[in-house]
């Protein structure tokens, strides 16, 4: 048995949390329902009971807690985690505060093990988790040389705000969230520029994948994110070379027998990965593999998956099971 608290429990993916954990195996004992001050009060519903949404402070990790699962933002992951974790609680935090900290694991389970050095744990960015599950079996039979990512990003990534641009914005409502309407639109922006030209999006997955295999610094990664007019489910577009010698074929059947993969690859019938196939699922799904005829040992693999559920909430409960398991 384990206690549990959700911290930011009535966001979108808070909610998302707060259903993946009820689905899984956990014995759950207790459960916390933490937000800030607006949404104190209101009664959600876990498993067969009632619990009543608190609001976050200082105190808040005064009880008996096992686990938290914080996906509130990046400024309160970095005032409640360590408080969270001086109680001596176990934190598994959504947001990007953490990530590329030494000390800190950032973790996919089907990719690498946590250390624990510190009681936090990072979720990576939803578009890197989905990439580096298929990447990761590849990486160990032929050794990454370089990779381009190029994503189609779903509006539920960027919360209730972009989900609503797109749903609005299809009666003409100006857009809150994006800086311009996402509806009937392509936006190559997600999240702020840099000064290299990249967005932070883009930096993430380019250094959170080498962090979470274990990359050499020689080996090249680039990326371009995009945002789409779709409700759920990213997709990326990973252009992968290889240092060993592969062929689609090899690709395919490690892909196959791949932990949290699903092949859908018979382009002949139009049976490929889409984001309406992939919603409400916690695989990744990955497709249209193809040898990359402008380079030797290059190949394309097309791969999409649930941002919501494997990409944040599923991944955060995986980490728990991951932990509970290996007691």
């Amino acid at each position: 048995m384990a206690n549990f608290a959700i911290v930011g429990a009535t966001g979108v993916v808070g909610t998302k949390m707060i259903e993946r954990l009820a689905e899984s195996g956990l014995q759950v004992d207790d459960i916390y329902m933490m937000a800030s001050s607006r949404s104190a009060g209101k009664v959600l519903k876990f498993r067969d009971r009632d619990v009543v949404v608190e609001e976050l402070n200082e105190h808040s990790f005064d009880k008996d807690i096992d686990y938290a699962l914080f996906s509130a933002g990046g400024d309160t992951s970095r005032k409640f985690a360590p408080i969270a974790e001086e109680n001596g609680v176990i934190v598994i935090d959504n947001s990007s505060a953490w990530r590329m900290e030494e000390d800190i694991d950032l973790i996919v389970p089907e990719c690498n093990r946590p250390t624990l050095k510190r009681k936090i744990i990072a979720n990576p960015n939803c578009s890197t988790i989905q990439s580096v599950v298929p990447l990761k079996p590849l990486n160990d039979a032929f050794n990454i040389e370089k990779i381009t990512y190029t994503t189609y990003q779903a509006v539920s990534g960027s919360g209730k705000g972009g989900i609503d641009d797109l749903l609005e914005g299809q009666n003409g409502v100006e857009p809150k969230k994006y800086p311009h309407p996402i509806y009937n639109n392509v936006l190559p922006h997600i999240d702020s520029f840099l000064e290299n030209g990249y967005t932070k999006e883009e930096m993430k997955m380019i250094n959170e994948t080498k962090k979470i295999l274990n990359l050499d610094d020689d080996v090249r990664i680039t990326a371009t994110c995009v945002r789409v007019p779709v409700l759920n489910s990213h997709a990326v577009e990973i252009d992968v070379t290889f240092k060993d010698v592969a062929t689609v074929e090899e690709i395919r059947e490690i892909l196959r027998n791949a932990p949290g993969v699903v092949l859908v690859d018979d382009p002949g019938n139009n049976q490929y990965p889409i984001p309406t196939e992939a919603t409400g699922h916690d695989e990744v799904y990955v497709g249209r593999i193809r040898k990359d005829i402008s380079q030797d040992n290059g190949f394309h693999i097309w791969c999409v998956a649930d941002n919501i559920r494997k990409g944040a909430a599923s991944n955060a409960v995986q980490i728990a099971e991951l932990l509970e398991s290996s007691k």
